[in-house]
């Protein structure tokens, strides 16, 4: 199957193959061609130029399908790095509970929060948690995500944990786009081990970890290093039983104050540090020269009141950014990747082109997909966003209530 895109007023993302991330300065350049097009064969892009040399390099009369995009950007789709996309039920109790003016730390002590969402997990049945996540995946994707992370976490028994693992690869299996699941088994204690830290950091290490291991079920492993849940210590103990069972480390930090959450990832080889509404000269400093990508959620921040991972500080120190959705029932129930460019051109104070570096290649890097997604680079997924007709890329976060999409491509469809 051969497609033509051709007459895009702007397509941008245009990128070397080799490239795995945008850093610092380079960051407010997302490379455009004006008056393009933008060949694929099949599932992947095969050429792209200027409307002028189209017909000397590749004929219209040659494609099976061609898809006129006259005054409409084209743009990578979104890659969605971070999100708690299976879960058995919302949490609209908890809002109401946070209009109220209770904190984050006064809901989890009451018994919300993370245990609340695994109470109801523990009682569904895996067809049902399926069936669920099924329909929130089909809508992401419908809001121009091409590739996503899931994490389990909501399950806390070996019994649940698996069945949230099952169902991610479940998903993965008949996904038209890419998804890596991550296994967050120590996203905080279980009640029966409140007074029993050890005894839960074994279950992790002991039974969870093998058992995940010999089904293949994860591609990362995950910690919430925060206060009042895993320190340093104990995400460095169980980060590293993850790595002997050939596991990835990403890691939860600094979302409630600065844990050591950034340090452990460094120390840890992480491939990112997730959340980051709390960071010092420390925390940049221990950054430089590693390759743990920084991954902001301004969904969350938003949702929660609490302040917003430091963008423009990171960029200036000349490290890259990504931005991830962090789609959950309690603290981000939404998975819509457009409203996280606006947020982060609103309240993070990003250039738009900083903003869709970070929703796309640099996102693509914290998925370990930098080669395949994030970009327009010959040889890489189709899986393209074709705006309606609007008047720039900056637009997009500007009119943040407007329905912009036009068109989704995964993989050439």
């Amino acid at each position: 199957m051969l497609t033509l895109i051709r007459n895009i007023h702007r397509l941008y993302g245009i990128e070397e193959a080799n490239k795995p991330f945008r850093a610092g300065k380079e960051m407010a350049d997302f490379p455009y061609i004006e008056n393009a097009w933008v060949l694929i064969r099949d599932q992947r892009i095969e050429d792209y130029g200027r409307m002028p040399d189209v017909d000397g390099q590749h004929s219209a009369h040659d494609s099976d399908r061609i898809i006129d995009a006259a005054g409409k950007i084209v743009i990578p789709a979104f890659v969605d790095s971070h999100s708690h996309l299976v879960f058995a039920a919302s949490r609209e109790e908890e809002f109401v509970m946070k209009i109220q003016g209770k904190t984050y730390e006064e809901i989890a002590a009451a018994g919300g929060g993370i245990l609340n969402s695994a109470a109801k997990l523990q009682k569904m049945p895996e067809k049902e948690l399926y069936r669920l996540a099924l329909d929130r995946l089909q809508e992401v994707i419908a809001l121009g995500t091409g590739a996503l992370e899931i994490k389990s976490g909501y399950g806390l028994t070996v019994e649940d944990e698996l069945k949230m693992l099952r169902v991610i690869k479940r998903l993965k299996n008949i996904a038209p786009i890419p998804i890596k699941a991550t296994f967050l088994g120590a996203h905080t204690f279980p009640a029966e081990y409140k007074n029993n830290r050890e005894g839960y950091i074994k279950l992790i290490i002991d039974e969870m970890l093998p058992a995940i291991a010999k089904e293949g079920l994860a591609d990362f492993i995950d910690v919430f290093c925060e206060q009042g849940f895993y320190t340093p210590e104990e995400t460095e103990r169980i980060v590293n039983a993850g790595k002997k069972h050939g596991l990835i480390p990403k890691i939860h930090g600094n979302q409630l104050g600065n844990s050591g959450g950034v340090q452990v990832a460094v120390k840890t080889g992480a491939l990112s540090v997730d959340h980051l509404e709390h960071m010092g000269e420390e925390e940049i400093e221990a950054l430089k020269g590693s390759k743990t990508m920084p991954v902001g959620l301004p969904n969350c921040s938003f949702y929660l009141r609490m302040p917003y991972t430091p963008g423009r500080q990171i960029i200036e120190a000349g490290l890259p950014l990504a931005l991830a959705s962090d789609y959950n029932p309690g603290s981000s129930p939404s998975g819509k990747m457009g409203f996280v460019v606006s947020l982060a051109c609103i309240q993070m104070k990003l250039l738009p082109e900083e903003v869709f570096n970070a929703v796309t290649l640099n996102a693509a890097y914290a998925m370990g997909l930098e080669k395949e997604l994030g970009s327009i680079s010959k040889g890489k997924f189709a899986n393209l966003i074709i705006t309606k007709k609007i008047p720039s890329l900056a637009w997009i976060p500007y009119s943040f209530g407007s329905e912009w999409i036009d068109k989704v491509m995964i993989k050439g469809h």
